[in-house]
């Protein structure tokens, strides 16, 4: 028997809280997920944290970015704040362990363990939230879990800061490793134009609503418009111009698979300044108005 999880009316952090084992301003440890009221209205959610949940058993399903998503034991799932997140199935018997992280937290700890930052990386992980693990990979990361719960619900010492910090350290560094079987990971270059791109691009995907001039990037970021997209091209092969888009499409495409907003809605949420304008950014990257492309939708659904 399945039981129908209605994630709204609350922020996504309140919701991690309902379930949380333990919490506080920067990490909220996760059990008992399938315990979240059935009661709340329907509505989907932005996350506002970094989230890593792996299933112990039964099977769930959600929608991350309006993309359908079964999980199943030994599944990972990695959500970085920005995502969409909309209610899903969650089985009787479903057991998961997890953690999420404030955003500042999480960059704290990402830039700390460097190789956090590769960007190849985080461009896999967004295009593939679920991550299939074997045995031994399952139980290392319960490892992780069980550490950081212990530690954080023991007993308070002078440097249980630096350990949280270190266990986290480390747990990124494992599943780097892991990610190794997945995509061939660059190695960090530790110079200016690496640092640079990292800091550009954790500033674009933490937005919401994103800007969409490289201006204002590059003030951001204290250097000229042109030197930004050369250092775009050089560490992705794409221009600063190019990858603001493409993050600005991606919450577009998001919004408008979703009814739940009219058109104008969206428009007035992601900061256009006319309806009008909105149609024609929409149309010149898709090929197709939001009207078109909402219908569209609407005849491949049909068609299933």
């Amino acid at each position: 028997m399945e039981k129908e999880i209605e994630l709204i009316r609350m922020s996504s952090t309140e919701i991690m809280e309902k379930v949380a084992a333990y919490k506080d301003e920067q990490i909220i440890i996760l059990n008992q997920v399938n315990k979240v009221s059935e009661t709340e209205q329907y509505s989907p959610i932005r996350a506002d944290f970094f989230l890593a949940i792996l299933c112990l058993r039964g099977k769930a399903s959600l929608s991350l970015n309006n993309n359908s998503y079964e999980i199943g034991r030994n599944d990972l799932m990695i959500c970085h704040p920005q995502t969409l997140l909309k209610h899903g199935m969650i089985g009787d018997d479903f057991e998961c362990c997890g953690f999420c992280l404030s955003p500042e937290y999480a960059k704290r700890i990402f830039v700390m363990s460097t190789s956090a930052n590769n960007w190849y990386s985080r461009l896999y992980l967004e295009q593939h939230p679920i991550i299939s693990l074997n045995d031994e990979e399952s139980q290392l990361f319960c490892q992780y879990y069980n550490l950081l719960n212990s530690k954080l619900t023991g007993t308070p010492h002078r440097h249980q800061k630096e350990l949280i910090n270190a266990l986290l350290q480390a747990f990124i560094y494992e599943f780097q490793d892991s990610m190794e079987k997945y995509i061939q990971l660059k190695p960090v270059a530790f110079n200016s134009s690496n640092n640079l791109f990292n800091a550009f691009m954790e500033l674009l995907i933490s937005s919401y609503p994103k800007e969409r001039s490289v201006s204002y990037y590059a003030n951001r970021l204290f250097v000229t418009s042109k030197y930004l997209s050369a250092v775009c091209k050089e560490n992705s092969g794409e221009t600063a111009s190019d990858l603001i888009t493409c993050y600005v499409m991606k919450d577009i495409v998001c919004l408008l698979k979703s009814p739940d907003k009219s058109i104008k809605e969206i428009a007035n949420e992601l900061n256009f300044a006319t309806l009008s304008f909105f149609g024609k950014y929409v149309k010149r990257n898709l090929g197709l108005s939001p009207k078109e492309y909402r219908e569209k939708l609407s005849q491949q659904e049909g068609n299933v």
